[in-house]
């Protein structure tokens, strides 16, 4: 999937790190071409919204901002073959966003705002909601926030005495195939929210959501805690690329 920074699907003159000094034009405005191409893309966008364009052009509509007077068609090619598809550019870290050539922080910092945006209308739907009225509203928001991430994350989800989520948490971030849980600390944050269950959420880069042996014997642990507390636990869900699994469903809870 990764392919040398510099090596891009289409000749192209060298553009410079999106925060350098830009150089005038002649007539002081954006060459019509690009302009003219700029238009079409927003105008499809307007008429046929995202569904109409593939995510390279998307990703171009994100870029417009960042870059405002120079073809950015080769830097979106760039950073859709270095992470794969438009959802792993939102989500790859600054770090590494940063290896690809033409990126900086005005390109990071566009970014980073889209995925914010889509994380917070995904986590409305779920705040303050019934789990079991909202479930799939749930599903979503955890591949929305989890399935693109290149290390693992380790979230709960506190509930009430009606299944109401009061709290979403991220207690840990890992490595690419692990990450460090403390099942009491779980447990203690729990009482401190006055929360009476919880379903734990954490996410496998592979995109292969099968349970590890850590991920069953944490699970165990962390059951084990709440059961001594009086806590529920409800469900481990594992969030791969495509797909989820459930600890409930498959019967390890």
């Amino acid at each position: 999937m990764s392919r040398d920074p510099n090596t891009f699907a289409e000749s192209t003159l060298p553009f410079l790190l999106d925060e350098a000094e830009p150089v005038p034009l002649p007539s002081g405005t954006t060459p019509s071409y690009i302009a003219d191409h700029r238009k079409r893309l927003r105008l499809r966008f307007t008429e046929g919204g995202a569904a109409a364009m593939p995510d390279y052009e998307m990703l171009e509509l994100v870029l417009f901002r960042a870059i405002p007077r120079r073809d950015v068609k080769p830097l979106a090619r760039a950073l859709m073959d270095r992470f794969g598809d438009f959802n792993r550019v939102l989500t790859a870290p600054a770090e590494r966003l940063r290896d690809v050539a033409g990126v900086g922080n005005a390109v990071i910092t566009e970014l980073k705002i889209v995925e914010a945006a889509a994380h917070r209308m995904a986590r409305a739907r779920v705040l303050e909601q019934n789990v079991v009225s909202s479930w799939d509203a749930l599903l979503d928001y955890c591949h929305t926030t989890m399935a693109h991430r290149e290390t693992e994350q380790f979230r709960v989800l506190y509930l009430d005495r009606k299944n109401v989520v009061i709290a979403d948490e991220e207690q840990a971030r890992g490595t690419v195939d692990h990450v460090p849980v403390y099942p009491r600390e779980v447990a203690k944050r729990a009482l401190e929210l006055n929360a009476s269950a919880m379903i734990l959420v954490h996410n496998h880069p592979s995109g292969d959501p099968t349970p590890s042996q850590t991920d069953i014997a944490m699970t165990d642990q962390i059951n084990a805690a709440c059961q001594a507390l009086g806590l529920t636990l409800h469900d481990h869900l594992i969030i791969g690329k495509s797909r989820e699994l459930s600890f409930r469903s498959e019967g390890y809870l």
